[in-house]
């Protein structure tokens, strides 16, 4: 995508520094956790041998785990206001986590422990990050600064999968991936201690007084928050996760092996593309709304995987959905929260649409074992159509 100076300039001024310097560890962090997800699925389940609902099993570990730590790390960052700190254990966690697959090698029990820690770095760090850029920005702008950020994090995804094929290209190991991804990981900690800001300039250290999880979960009885978290966790139950889509689509198109970790550019290439435009007509035109109908391009993915579609069209609309949905749900989230509870009240919302996504996980492998993929996408289609049916109603 061509930008001319004129415009990158204009873009840069106005979005916040704390933002981009978010977006350039999240960029780092993303070709550490992409080079480990692209050859993940098709090392536990071609390689190891796992079955679909073994693999459901494991991948659900990567949406519990993070719940379980959420509202944690949301409640330490807000008690604290030290959100960069949280936020940096987190980094530090799933960095080091790397390492810990080579001493998994091919169990799956240590395999299991692994991912589960480190999804407990992930769970720690993206609530305070979230609140981090929500805080940075305003509320005016809270879709361009996710946009932005979504959009330098996808660059990232980009080139995380690119990394991985070149290292197994010349190793074929992926021993090599796990090192290499490791000191990439270690970086983004780097540059998240030395540029990222705990509060905008200016800014005071508001009083830790009304924190904790009782006035968290409080934020539950304002009716705008609740629909959003109710909205997000029964949308989360009909989710498929992306190592199924490219799993799918490995085997419907009999993509080689050795250019599996390369399915995920396509998803990441259109939504660098579309993160920023998105976000800011969610700012324009409405954040729910989007998010409502970025899940319609979800249903088209379902669809064309169900009809064996060319892969490129797949991966297209599964990029789209993504660009109008994940940074938009927490731009959406972010202004309906006190600025001393934004962080608690983030880990609520992402840990009930990670405990939803799990159970969608640990069903869809169920589905896809005892009938084949594509009942379960049907039914997962389904739902979704049911879920923003019932949301026009009611609304």
């Amino acid at each position: 995508m061509y930008i001319s100076g004129f415009r990158y300039r204009r873009l840069t001024m106005a979005v916040p520094a704390n933002v981009l310097a978010l977006g350039l560890v999240s960029l780092v962090t993303d070709i550490s956790s992409e080079m480990v997800t692209a050859v993940l699925p098709y090392y536990a389940v071609l390689v190891l041998g796992l079955s679909p609902l073994a693999y459901g099993l494991l991948d659900g570990i990567y949406f519990g785990v993070t719940a379980l730590v959420r509202l944690a790390a949301g409640h330490a960052a807000d008690r604290w206001q030290r959100r960069k700190l949280v936020a940096g254990i987190g980094y530090g966690l799933s960095a080091a986590c790397k390492l810990g697959l080579l001493a998994a090698g091919s169990s799956v029990g240590l395999l299991g422990a692994v991912v589960a820690a480190d999804r407990t770095g992930k769970g720690l760090r993206t609530a305070p990050r979230d609140a981090l850029i929500s805080l940075s920005a305003g509320p005016e702008a809270q879709g361009q600064a996710f946009g932005v950020h979504r959009a330098m994090d996808t660059v990232g995804a980009f080139l995380g999968p690119l990394a991985a094929f070149a290292v197994l290209g010349a190793t074929g190991a992926y021993d090599a991936v796990f090192v290499v991804s490791f000191a990439v990981a270690a970086l983004g900690v780097v540059l998240l201690a030395l540029y990222v800001r705990e509060r905008p300039p200016g800014t005071t250290v508001p009083s830790p007084q009304g924190v904790g999880l009782r006035p968290a979960l409080a934020l539950l009885r304002q009716r705008p928050f609740r629909r959003i978290c109710l909205m997000a966790a029964a949308l989360g139950l009909v989710t498929v996760s992306d190592p199924f889509v490219y799993l799918l689509l490995q085997k419907g198109t009999g993509i080689a092996p050795e250019h599996f970790p390369l399915l995920p550019l396509g998803t990441a290439a259109v939504y660098l593309l579309l993160a920023v435009p998105v976000g800011r007509l969610a700012d324009r035109w409405g954040r729910v709304p989007v998010f409502l109908l970025g899940h319609l391009a979800l249903v088209g993915v379902y669809a064309l995987l169900a009809g064996g579609a060319p892969y490129w069209l797949v991966l297209g609309v599964f990029g789209l959905f993504y660009a109008a949905t994940d940074g938009v749900l927490m731009a959406a989230a972010g202004p309906l929260l006190p600025a001393h509870l934004r962080t608690s009240g983030l880990a609520v919302l992402q840990t009930g649409q990670a405990v939803a996504r799990m159970l969608c996980s640990i069903m869809y492998g169920a589905a896809w074992t005892l009938a084949g993929p594509v009942p379960g996408l049907v039914v997962m289609g389904t739902g979704i159509v049911a879920c923003l049916a019932f949301w026009k109603v009611v609304r």
